[in-house]
């Protein structure tokens, strides 16, 4: 019964993202539609998810942010801030927003402070990145450019196989780019901690015109990275990472994509 429940919910998301962008006279023109889809599976510490999280706050109120937001065609933006953790686990944390200069960047910032830390159980990439697809379509915004910001900690483990959630949304148009959290290599690791997540996510994640990732080694370097990579995707600059956007159905992986439902049925078969 639950498997059924499941496959249902995925095949609804689907439908979400299976026509075109319609667009409308009553939408809003932005030079970006931003979801920023952030992990908070239970893998994330609540110190990890702070430092995330005031990443985030501060990051929409630097400057740097700022100039590129100005910088634009129509000088906005259009964002989302979406908590994810296993196949139902999908949460809207701060809606729509339009950021078109310090004051709304500011109110967005307050908006992500307000929020209490969540803890999800499982990692389901493949549905965070299906339902934030279908969120494009729920927008009151036409964006120039369409773009998805996974971050996450560890490789997926739940519902459908990240390589095809991530080749169905990138045929919409839509860009997949990357923030994998490193901060636990070469520390004591977890069972499902994964060395090369930053390979994973070239590979196996992103996808879309301009892809890239941003990986988090530091804790000291969370906050740069974070603003760093928006700064990437609202002023459209050239990615240096190309490989699995460019050809995301041809290109062969370096790693193994299913590695994160291996690790939990390994995991299962040891409870057993």
């Amino acid at each position: 019964m639950i498997r059924s429940n499941l496959i249902r919910v995925l095949i609804v998301l689907y439908a979400l993202i299976a026509g075109a962008h319609t667009s409308s006279a009553d939408e809003t023109e932005v030079d970006l539609e931003l979801v920023l889809a952030v992990d908070v599976s239970l893998s994330m510490d609540s110190f990890e998810q702070q430092l995330q999280l005031q990443g985030y706050v501060d990051a929409f109120r630097d400057p740097e942010v700022l100039r590129a937001i100005e910088t634009g065609l129509h000088k906005k933006i259009a964002v989302v801030f979406v908590e994810w953790g296993g196949v139902e686990f999908q949460n809207i944390k701060v809606p729509w927003t339009l950021v078109d200069g310090k004051d709304s960047a500011n109110k967005f910032a307050e908006a992500l402070g307000r929020r209490r830390l969540t803890a999800l159980p499982l990692t389901s990439i493949s549905t965070a990145v299906i339902f934030s697809s279908a969120l494009f379509e729920k927008s009151e915004f036409k964006g120039t450019r369409r773009v998805i910001d996974v971050s996450g900690d560890g490789p997926n483990n739940q519902g459908l196989s990240v390589t095809n959630a991530r080749d169905a949304v990138v045929r919409q148009g839509i860009t997949i780019n990357g923030l994998p959290v490193m901060l636990r290599i070469g520390q004591a690791p977890g069972f499902f901690d994964l060395e090369k997540l930053d390979v994973y996510y070239e590979d196996c994640v992103i996808g879309g015109p301009g892809a890239f990732i941003v990986p988090v080694h530091e804790e000291k370097n969370f906050a740069s990275a974070i603003r760093r990579k928006l700064i990437r995707e609202i002023s459209g600059a050239p990615a240096r990472v190309m490989r699995a956007q460019a050809v995301p159905w041809k290109a062969p992986p370096r790693i193994d994509c299913l590695i994160g439902e291996k690790l939990w049925n390994e995991w299962l078969g040891y409870q057993d």
